[in-house]
């Protein structure tokens, strides 16, 4: 094949991907003195001169934003619930915890029926009946104030979960009897108060997933802070006693205030 035709060749790949050859540099000679046919170093400088990029228009979008999921960390999607007393901080709190919304609301209708002044006669208190101790770890100052008593539940579900695989059954047991009684029996315990307490906050969570609506991709919201309420820190890990469960939580075995 003669110089000619590689050139040629090169300048008809060179406009079928967009680009446009460029002129050899102005320090190279274009011809060998007497010579009519260009030289090799300038056709090869006029062969590897970069093509013009061409951008690639921008695909339009044409769905949601993907998401990992609330935190980032690859929890399932989940609906947000509505209809129901608290949704906004269910939602919220559902959502920095990695927690199924309907769950955790299906949680607190079984162990306070909303109501967020509940106590039970072992002294469990507030949305998520959480007992003194078990609160105090949680960095929970007021439990029957809405908001934290949403976020200490949620934060106790969560460390249940962790605690036993992600396996909702077991942590709700967790959440009842105390993840010692769970360990002890590898399951849930043979308690049927424990056992009711399962079945019935699943139940409450199926109905919520029924109504549940799309959650659509957004940044996790900060704990709402109400005028005069201090917002709900967790202690250091540190300093924080290890639970023995939220053993007398026993659901809906309140009075109120």
């Amino acid at each position: 094949m003669s110089m000619d035709s590689v050139v040629a060749r090169v300048q008809e790949l060179q406009q079928l991907i967009g680009g446009r050859p460029q002129p050899a540099p102005a320090a190279l000679p274009a011809t060998d003195p007497g010579n009519k046919n260009p030289t090799f170093a300038a056709t090869l400088a006029q062969a590897a001169a970069p093509a013009q990029s061409v951008p690639f228009p921008s695909a339009p979008a044409t769905g949601p934003a993907a998401t990992t999921g609330p935190a980032g960390v690859g929890a399932p999607a989940a609906g947000r619930v509505s209809g129901i007393p608290f949704a906004g901080d269910i939602n919220a709190a559902a959502a920095r915890h990695r927690l199924d919304p309907a769950l955790l609301a299906g949680l607190i209708r079984q162990e306070s029926n909303f109501n967020p002044n509940a106590v039970s006669p072992a002294g469990a208190r507030g949305l998520t009946q959480l007992m003194p101790a078990t609160a105090r770890g949680l960095g929970v100052t007021n439990a029957h104030d809405p908001v934290q008593a949403i976020e200490g539940g949620a934060r106790y579900l969560r460390q249940q979960l962790d605690r036993f695989g992600n396996d909702p059954t077991r942590a709700l047991a967790a959440y009842n009897a105390g993840p010692g009684a769970v360990l002890r029996h590898g399951g849930v315990p043979p308690y049927a108060e424990t056992q009711a307490y399962v079945r019935k906050v699943q139940a409450y969570a199926d109905s919520y997933r029924q109504t549940a609506a799309p959650v659509a991709a957004a940044a996790v919201p900060a704990p709402a802070v109400r005028p005069g309420v201090p917002a709900l820190v967790a202690p250091p890990a540190a300093a924080r006693p290890v639970p023995s469960g939220n053993s007398t939580s026993s659901g809906l075995g309140y009075s109120t205030l």
